[in-house]
């Protein structure tokens, strides 16, 4: 079974300004670049490939602030982006964000879908990698949790993916405000993220919802991190 696999992030409730979330987007997109080349070079989307192709963007803070001055980059106080980059139209990679929404419904978020094909994919799709993805998040977005998983996996357990922060997946983030991750089994390895919060990877190898050992891990793993408090839906970011 191929899984097809996403990295993301959520917080809620953190008003911010365009030229904040601008802030933001360039050093994500600096740190992203470092975790790999594929993710050096980004465009905008079109009608097809090779009109995209065309459409290079350039992601330092003054270029993603004219991106959230468009219309349909900014709703009431939410500011978004959509990029995507690859060499052709089977082997490609997407970006999407928002930043900067005070809703206490809908939560801001980064949301990466890495290659999962060709050469690209199988050099990305390690827990070296991914790790490293989600650690650029959470140093520049600040989110409360984040986490890298694969579509098959949510499916496979469906009723607990719902709503954003209470699911395990290959490797999760945590924001320190919401509490201490517990000591956990092996492989299961926990890194801090400077001041911000930790990193919890499940499995050195790629994790996949086919291995029955890696789900019976993730179970566990999310037994003792619910038990801990930290498996709870997204609370508006504190004020101040």
């Amino acid at each position: 079974m191929i899984e097809n696999y996403y990295a993301a992030s959520h917080w809620l409730a953190r008003p911010e300004s365009a030229e904040a979330c601008a802030r933001r987007a360039e050093r994500f997109f600096h740190l992203l670049g470092r975790c790999d080349p594929a993710w050096t070079r980004w465009y905008e989307t079109a009608d097809s490939f090779e009109e995209a192709r065309k459409l290079q963007f350039t992601t330092d803070a003054a270029n993603f602030q004219k991106l959230f001055a468009r219309e349909e980059n900014h709703f009431g106080d939410r500011f978004s982006f959509g990029l995507w980059t690859g060499d052709n139209l089977h082997e490609t990679s997407t970006l999407d964000g928002s930043c900067g929404s005070s809703s206490l419904r809908l939560p801001s978020s980064c949301v990466l879908k890495p290659y999962d094909e060709g050469l690209s994919g199988e050099r990305v799709l390690t827990a070296p990698v991914m790790t490293e993805v989600l650690r650029a998040m959470a140093l520049a977005w600040e989110p409360e949790w984040g986490v890298v998983t694969s579509h098959q996996y949510d499916d496979l357990v469906s009723e607990k993916v719902m709503p954003a922060g209470t699911s395990v997946g290959w490797v999760m983030y945590f924001s320190r405000l919401r509490g201490t991750v517990p000591p956990l089994p092996a492989p299961v390895r926990i890194d801090p993220v400077e001041d911000k919060g930790a990193l919890v990877i499940l499995t050195p190898e790629r994790f996949t919802a086919a291995n029955p050992e890696h789900v019976a891990l993730a179970a566990r793993v999310h037994e003792l991190l619910n038990r801990a408090g930290l498996l709870r839906p997204l609370q508006p970011w504190p004020a101040g």
